[in-house]
C-alpha cells in the first residue's frame, strides 16, 4: 500500500483505493446486457481515486511528492516550536 499526505486533516499513511457505485449492477449489467456492462465496468475502473481513510476525502497526494514533503517539514517545524515553548 502506498504512502499519502491528506491536505484537508493531515493524515501521512496508507491510502484507500475508492470504486464508484457496486459490483451487484455491474454484475446484473454483465448478465443482461452484454454492451451496457462492457460499458460500465470500463467506467468504474477509470472512476477509482485514492481516498483518505480518516476524513473520507480525495484530497490525498503521494507522501513522497515534494509538495506533501514540504507540507510534513512546515508542520513538523510548527510542532517541535509548540513543544518547546511549552
Amino acid at each position: 500500500m502506498s504512502q499519502g499526505l491528506c491536505i484537508s486533516c493531515g493524515y501521512v499513511g496508507g491510502m484507500e483505493t475508492i470504486t464508484k457505485v457496486s459490483t451487484d449492477t455491474e454484475t446484473i449489467l454483465w448478465f443482461c446486457f452484454l454492451i451496457p456492462g462492457l460499458i460500465y465496468s470500463i467506467w468504474r475502473f477509470h472512476s477509482r481515486h485514492e481516498e483518505c481513510p480518516i476524513c473520507d476525502q480525495a484530497t490525498i497526494i503521494p507522501a513522497d511528492s515534494s509538495e506533501a514533503q514540504k507540507i510534513i517539514r512546515k508542520n513538523l517545524g510548527t510542532k517541535i516550536l509548540s513543544i518547546k515553548n511549552n
